[in-house]
């Protein structure tokens, strides 16, 4: 009786999600919206870019070598997988270790975001089993564009590393039990939808979050000719002509979960009616 006292009071370790989606993605907005949510601790730390919790760990390297904007994903050694060499216990508790200060105490979930997420899915979800993944995309022309004021590749060459990382997410997609994909368009059109479906993806009670400064930073740059555009981003319902998605994301693509209940439940959030020609305007 003692033992199932004790066991019953015992607070359950928080679990992480982790948000991944390349430079001027949209990771820091979303960061920023879930972790307003009370069961969710957002890591936060004043002296690193962005709250990025890949520069507040010592169990995987990050040097100025890893994470460059509109780089990093042509590099295979950045491709981290069960198979890495990283790929420990004690990288797992190094990583825990380190983060730790940097959240706040007794919330259900913590939250981190860092591009380099993007290529780490399948190594994170052994280091920290059930971990949740929350990939946001935004179209490639918008992303290219804003990569361009951090970066001196050419156009071109950043329009195919969102190519390159992309492909690689969907190539990971097969070994991860819990994944939601989100776009930023969406989250900007529809923001009441999108972030009511990752709360239901996280499992926490429903609850309103800020959204007063919420703005399509889309507006800023241009479409690209459709000759500039991967093929790969008709899989994410984006074309050429206009930075808003042309057709809702693929419930099949969107929502990947160990239970039913949650991923079904997801996807009929998801699926609400939207008003895509509201998100086709300029």
């Amino acid at each position: 009786m003692r033992m199932s006292h004790n066991l019953a009071n015992t607070t359950p370790p928080p679990r992480y999600c982790f948000i991944a989606g390349l430079h001027r993605s949209g990771t820091t907005v979303l960061a920023r919206l879930l972790g307003a949510h009370p069961d969710i601790a957002p890591l936060t730390c004043p002296h690193v870019p962005e709250d990025e919790g890949a520069y507040l760990q010592g169990g995987i390297p990050h040097t100025a070598r890893q994470g460059i904007p509109g780089a990093f994903a042509f590099d295979p050694n950045q491709h981290l997988t069960e198979d890495s060499n990283w790929n420990s216990l004690e990288v797992s508790q190094r990583i825990a270790r380190d983060w730790a200060p940097w959240f706040a105490d007794g919330r259900m979930w913590r939250l981190e975001k860092s591009p380099v997420n993007l290529l780490r899915m399948r190594l994170y979800q052994q280091l920290f089993p059930m971990a949740h993944f929350i990939i946001i995309t935004r179209h490639p022309a918008a992303v290219t564009q804003a990569t361009a004021k951090w970066s001196d590749a050419s156009e071109a060459r950043l329009m195919d590393h969102w190519r390159a990382a992309h492909e690689i997410a969907l190539n990971d997609l097969g070994y991860l039990h819990n994944v939601l994909f989100l776009r930023y368009e969406d989250v900007c059109a529809d923001p009441g939808r999108t972030l009511s479906a990752a709360m239901r993806f996280l499992c926490v009670d429903q609850a309103a979050l800020p959204l007063d400064d919420l703005r399509d930073g889309n507006a800023d740059y241009t479409p690209l000719p459709d000759a500039q555009l991967p093929n790969i981003a008709s899989k994410f319902g984006y074309c050429a002509g206009s930075l808003r998605p042309s057709r809702p994301l693929p419930t099949a693509l969107a929502v990947r979960h160990v239970f039913r209940a949650v991923r079904e439940e997801t996807v009929m959030v998801l699926t609400r009616t939207v008003d895509c020609e509201r998100m086709r305007k300029a």
